[in-house]
């Protein structure tokens, strides 16, 4: 985590929340191309990737892998790590890590507080999908990892 601590609510000694997600992916089973996992949030009534704020001295790549747990109920290989996104929210200023995750398992996804639909879908209907472009950005930063080199 860089160095910096985490406070309960998320927050870093600066003020800023501290947060981390996965785009979650898998290969299809048409064709072998990616599908993104995206989900919505009734709190928010919004659709994004799995994410949440980080516990208090948690490390940003555990909290991704837990949050994809909590949210979804899959287990997950993490992989590249994609672009931090910035933004502010409800006045104070955000930091998401996120990180490539393939799916591992076969856990079915069972609607929970948090999280009440998951669908999977090809890149271009993710980015549909998704409500955020800072969320549609990380779309194509997972197919740029994913390509080989």
């Amino acid at each position: 985590m860089s160095g910096r601590d985490s406070g309960a609510d998320g927050g870093s000694d600066t003020g800023t929340i501290l947060a981390a997600g996965c785009v979650l992916w898998r290969r299809s089973a048409q064709g072998g191309g990616v599908e993104v996992a995206v989900v919505h949030r009734p709190r928010y009534d919004d659709w994004s990737h799995p994410k949440g704020k980080l516990e208090h001295g948690e490390d940003a790549l555990l909290g991704a892998v837990r949050e994809v747990a909590e949210e979804t109920g899959m287990s997950c290989a993490p992989g590249a790590a994609l672009p931090t996104l910035h933004y502010v929210t409800k006045g104070r200023p955000k930091e998401v890590r996120y990180w490539a995750a393939e799916a591992v398992g076969d856990e079915p996804f069972v609607p929970n507080s948090e999280v009440d639909r998951l669908l999977w879908l090809s890149p271009d209907e993710a980015r549909a999908r998704l409500t955020y472009e800072h969320d549609r950005v990380l779309v194509d930063a997972l197919l740029t990892a994913l390509r080989p080199s």
